[in-house]
């Protein structure tokens, strides 16, 4: 090998480099696109009832307390598997009603215990969160959270 380096050299391996991991990344972002859209997100259970709860859950806020899918605040629990753990993910009445009897029921007043806000919601309100954690809660996470309890 030489020891001297030319600027064809130099060049070549610049534009050699550049356009080997730039079709790694191209390869590398279709294959993370075509994982993430056929594998995780129900797009099929997508409704507007579910868009609705999304806009709920943002417009109080919920993500600064709950955590959802591992994202949000860790002051309360996380709420991607909540229908799970309530035993209702395959009965949408049941969420309804757990969902809005749990809420209904805070803040306890519990001394010294974390309350959870009365937002005061409508009955469509409570419906449609509950739809959207049931939406949630069919997402394939790979395992998250790791454990039940969130």
């Amino acid at each position: 090998m030489r020891d001297v380096l030319t600027t064809s050299m130099a060049r070549n391996i610049f534009y050699g480099g550049s356009v080997f991991f730039i079709l790694i990344f191209v390869g590398l972002s279709v294959h993370s696109h075509r994982y993430i859209v056929t594998t995780s997100t129900d797009t099929a259970g997508l409704t507007d009832e579910v868009a609705h709860g999304k806009r709920v859950w943002e417009h109080n806020a919920c993500i600064n307390c709950h955590t959802i899918l591992g994202e949000g605040a860790y002051f309360a629990p996380e709420l991607g598997n909540v229908m799970t753990r309530w035993g209702v993910e395959d009965d949408p009445e049941a969420a309804f009603e757990t969902l809005k009897a749990w809420m209904d029921a805070m803040p306890t007043g519990i001394e010294g215990r974390r309350q959870m806000p009365n937002f005061g919601l409508s009955d469509e309100e409570y419906r449609a969160l509950s739809e959207f954690l049931l939406w949630t809660n069919k997402i394939r996470t790979q395992d998250w959270p790791p454990n039940d309890a969130g």
